[in-house]
C-alpha cells in the first residue's frame, strides 16, 4: 500500500500506526547489516518562495508520492499550489489548483493526500455557511467530486484505510457574534470517490449541560452559545485501524472522540486542564518590557494548554496523541470601534458588536478600575462584570499585592504585560456568579470590583503527550523557552546565529527580541511524526521564533531533544518585507514528514510551509547511527 502524507490531514501517525516503513530500506525495524538509528538531524535543502510575505501564501502541505508532487495550501490565493518534486532541493511551481468549480469566491483551508487523490477543505463565501469537503485527481488536477459539510472546515484528514475523509467544520461565529454555527466533525465515505457520502457527529446531545461541561473543564463562554455552538473543531488524529478519530477543540481546551463508522461523537469530552506556572520547570517569561530573558515560576498563574496540531502514534502497543500546545484567544469584532465604545461616554461598547477575552493583567487590576481604558481595549462583557478587578492577596503576596491594591503585580517586568483571559479565574458563587468586593478588598454584595483568585494565561509554551483518554503522560515544561535562551540554541541554516539575541522574537519584523514573551512565547503550533529504524520522531514548528525541533518521542514517558534548526537568515531588518528574497523562512505553519520509500531523491524529507515568508521550505531528515 502506498503511503499517504499530509500535515493537514493528521494521516501520517495513523499510516504508520498501520505499518508503514518510514527508514531508508523501507523496514520498520533497524536492518542486522547497519547500525541503529541513535538520532536525527536536519539539514536545509531547498524552498520555494510565492515572494508574498505575511499573506499565508504557504500554509499546509501534503505530498503525493505517485506524481512526485507537493499540494501547498496559498490562502492568499485561496487555492493549492501544486510544486514539483523531482528535484527536491528545487521545488518547483507546476500549476494552481483552485475550487471556483465548486463555487465562485471559495477558499482552500486544508489538504491530505492519499494514494493519488486530493482532498480539500473548501471554506463558503461566508465563512459561517457550510463549506465543503472536495476531491481532486492529483496528477490531472480534475475535480472527482465535492460534498456539502459543517462551516468552516479548517482541517481534512483520510483514515488509515482509506475508507473514509474527515473534515473539522470549526464553525467559527461572523465578527460581531451575531451568527455562531455548530461546531462539527464530518465523516465522508469515500468508497465510491464518484460518489462520497456525508455524516455529521455534532454536539448537539451536549446541549442543555453546559454548566456540566464547565465543571468539569471544558471552556464554554461564548456569548449566549450553546454548547454545540461553542465547540469549534479545530484538528483531527486518526488511528491506525480507521475508528477512532481525537479531535482538538482548541478554544474549549478539550478533546472530543469521534466514533467513525457511526459518525457519532463519544461522550465525554476529554478537558485538558492546566499547567501550573508557580511550579519548578513550568516556568515562562512574561514580559515583553524587560529587555532581558527572565524565565521564571509565578504563583498563582496558569497556562490553558489550547493545543492546535495533534497526531496520534503507537508505543508499546497503546495509542498516544502529542498536542503542539498554542493557546488560542477569542477576539471577534477588535476593529470595531462600536464594540469598545468611547471615552468619556460611560463605557458604552456594544456587547452585540462582539466578544474579545484577552487583557493584560495591569489594566485588569488597576486600582482606578476599568474605565480607565474605555474607547480603547476594555470589552464590554467585562465591564459588565464589575468597575474593576482586584488579585487575591493570599496568593498574590510575593509580587506585593494587599487588599484593594495588587502592588508590583502589576508592573511590566513582573507580570502587568502579560495577556489573560478575563473570562476565568474571578471568584463565583454556587450559581457561578462573581463574588462582589469593594474597591478596598473587602467582600460586599454591594460592591463593584471582582476578585482574581487564579490568571488564566493563553498556551503551554510546550508540546505534550496524553493517553488515548486525554490523561498528560509528558509536557515538556519549559524546555522549548529553556532552549531558545541558551547559548546551545544557534539559528540559521548554517547554525550560526545566536537564538539568544533573538529570544522571543516576533516572525514578522526584525530586531524583536523578547515582542512575544507577554503573549504565548515561542508558540508551538504545527507537528508531524516520522519513523526511521523503528523509533519516532517528532516534528514541533515554534511559529513565533521560528525553526523546527525534532524530539524522540520512541518512549512517551521520556522523549528527548535531537535537533532544532532555524532557517530565518535576517533578524534585524525591521521591515523584513524588504529583505524577503533573503530573509529565509519565517512562521512556520504547517510540517509534512516523506520516509525515504516515497522520496524522489530515496532520502528521509521534511517539508513545511512558512506563513509569513510565503515560503515552502525542504529539508533532508539525516539518521544518525553509532
Amino acid at each position: 500500500m502506498k503511503l499517504w502524507l499530509a500535515l493537514g490531514a493528521g494521516t501520517l501517525a495513523a499510516a504508520m500506526l498501520a505499518g508503514c516503513g518510514g527508514d531508508s530500506d523501507n523496514d520498520p525495524v533497524p536492518s542486522t547489516d547497519t547500525p541503529a538509528v541513535s538520532g536525527v538531524k536536519l539539514n536545509f535543502m531547498g524552498r520555494y518562495s510565492t515572494g508574498q510575505f505575511d499573506e499565508s501564501a504557504a500554509e499546509i502541505p501534503a505530498y503525493d508520492a505517485g506524481t512526485r508532487r507537493l499540494f501547498v495550501v496559498n490562502a492568499q490565493k485561496g487555492a493549492l499550489d501544486v510544486l514539483g518534486m523531482n528535484d527536491p532541493a528545487n521545488p518547483a511551481l507546476v500549476d494552481t489548483l483552485t475550487t471556483s468549480d465548486i463555487a465562485a469566491n471559495t477558499e482552500v483551508n486544508s489538504v491530505a493526500v492519499r494514494d493519488g487523490l486530493v482532498a480539500v477543505a473548501v471554506q463558503a463565501p461566508v465563512k459561517t455557511d457550510a463549506g465543503y469537503m472536495a476531491l481532486y485527481d492529483a496528477e490531472t488536477l480534475e475535480l472527482i467530486s465535492f460534498v456539502e459539510v459543517g462551516a468552516l472546515p479548517d482541517m481534512v484528514a483520510f483514515t488509515a484505510d482509506g475508507q473514509y475523509v474527515l473534515t473539522a467544520n470549526e464553525g467559527e461565529p461572523s465578527d460581531d457574534y451575531s451568527v455562531d454555527p455548530e461546531g462539527s466533525v464530518s465523516v465522508v465515505d469515500i468508497s465510491d470517490p464518484r460518489n462520497p457520502v456525508v455524516a455529521t457527529a455534532d454536539f448537539t446531545a451536549l446541549n442543555g449541560q453546559e454548566d456540566e461541561l464547565r465543571d468539569q473543564g471544558v471552556r464554554i463562554y461564548g456569548p449566549g452559545a450553546s454548547a454545540a455552538q461553542d465547540l469549534e473543531p479545530e484538528y483531527i488524529a486518526l488511528d491506525a485501524d480507521g475508528t477512532t478519530a481525537w479531535v482538538v477543540l482548541q478554544e474549549n481546551n478539550a478533546l472530543a472522540k469521534v466514533d467513525i463508522a457511526s459518525a457519532t461523537v463519544t461522550e465525554p469530552l476529554l478537558p485538558l486542564g492546566t499547567k501550573d506556572i508557580s511550579q519548578d520547570g513550568n516556568a515562562i517569561d512574561a514580559s515583553d518590557d524587560d529587555g532581558v530573558i527572565n524565565i521564571r515560576t509565578f504563583d498563582g498563574v496558569v497556562g490553558l494548554y489550547l493545543p492546535d496540531a495533534i497526531h496520534a502514534y503507537s508505543a508499546g502497543g497503546d495509542t498516544y496523541l502529542v498536542t503542539a500546545n498554542e493557546g488560542d484567544a477569542r477576539a471577534w469584532g477588535e476593529d470595531n470601534d462600536a464594540y469598545w465604545g468611547t471615552e468619556g461616554a460611560g463605557c458604552a461598547g456594544d456587547a452585540s458588536q462582539g466578544f474579545v477575552e484577552e487583557f493584560r493583567v495591569k489594566h485588569l487590576v488597576h486600582a482606578d478600575g476599568f474605565d480607565r481604558r474605555c474607547g480603547d481595549d476594555l470589552p464590554p462583557q467585562l465591564r459588565a462584570l464589575g468597575a474593576g478587578g482586584l488579585l487575591n492577596p493570599t496568593t498574590f503576596g510575593y509580587c506585593g499585592a494587599v487588599d484593594g491594591d495588587p502592588g508590583d503585580c502589576r508592573e511590566d517586568d513582573v507580570l502587568g504585560r502579560l495577556n489573560i483571559t478575563w473570562t476565568e479565574g474571578y471568584r463565583t458563587d454556587s450559581n457561578g456568579d462573581p463574588v462582589m468586593f469593594t474597591a478596598a478588598g473587602v467582600e460586599d454584595p454591594a460592591g463593584d470590583r471582582i476578585m482574581y483568585d487564579t490568571l488564566y494565561a493563553y498556551g503551554g509554551r510546550s508540546f505534550a503527550i496524553w493517553d488515548a483518554e486525554g490523561a498528560l503522560v509528558w509536557d515538556s515544561g519549559d524546555a522549548i523557552e529553556q532552549f531558545t535562551a541558551s547559548d546551545e540554541c544557534m539559528a540559521g541554516a548554517q547554525r550560526n546565529i545566536p537564538c539568544a539575541d533573538y529570544f522571543n522574537s516576533g516572525h514578522d519584523e526584525g530586531s524583536a527580541f523578547d515582542s512575544r514573551s507577554d503573549a504565548k512565547g515561542p508558540e508551538p503550533e504545527g507537528l508531524t511524526i516520522g519513523t526511521l529504524g523503528g523509533k519516532t520522531f517528532l516534528f514541533l514548528g515554534l511559529e513565533r521564533m521560528g525553526g523546527i525541533l525534532v524530539y524522540d518521542i520512541t518512549d512517551p514517558t521520556a522523549p528527548v531533544m535531537q535537533d532544532y534548526l532555524n532557517t530565518r537568515e535576517d533578524w534585524v531588518t525591521e521591515d523584513t518585507e524588504s529583505v524577503l528574497a533573503s530573509a529565509g523562512d519565517l512562521g512556520p505553519e504547517g510540517l509534512v514528514f516523506i520516509p525515504a520509500s516515497d522520496s524522489p531523491n530515496d532520502k528521509a524529507l521534511l517539508v513545511v510551509g512558512y506563513e509569513v515568508s510565503g515560503t515552502t521550505a525542504v529539508y533532508e531528515v539525516e539518521a544518525l547511527r553509532d
